[in-house]
């Protein structure tokens, strides 16, 4: 029965961990948009929020192996994608 009960608990914590990437995602992609958001309008803008989340996803999916890391975003590449968008 401890087994069991071990692997419950084992599996519940996988799938918070799952839980709170997929979470983390979409709180990366909303900052992403407010970051094209301000870069299409001119405006002065960072990707300090995107990062940290980033981290944090990456954090995780060294934990679980089939969760993918992220890759850091720079200002360029808001900026090259904004353009891209723009031709």
């Amino acid at each position: 029965m401890s087994v069991h009960i071990a692997l419950t608990k084992h599996v519940n914590e996988l799938n918070q961990m799952i839980r709170e990437f997929a979470m983390l995602d979409q709180q990366r992609e909303s900052f992403i948009e407010e970051a094209c958001t301000l870069c299409k309008e001119g405006k002065a803008f960072t990707t300090d929020k995107i990062n940290e989340v980033t981290d944090k996803m990456n954090q995780l999916s060294k934990r679980i192996a089939n969760l993918p890391d992220r890759k850091y975003v720079t200002v360029q590449m808001i900026q090259e994608f904004v353009s891209k968008q723009n031709s």
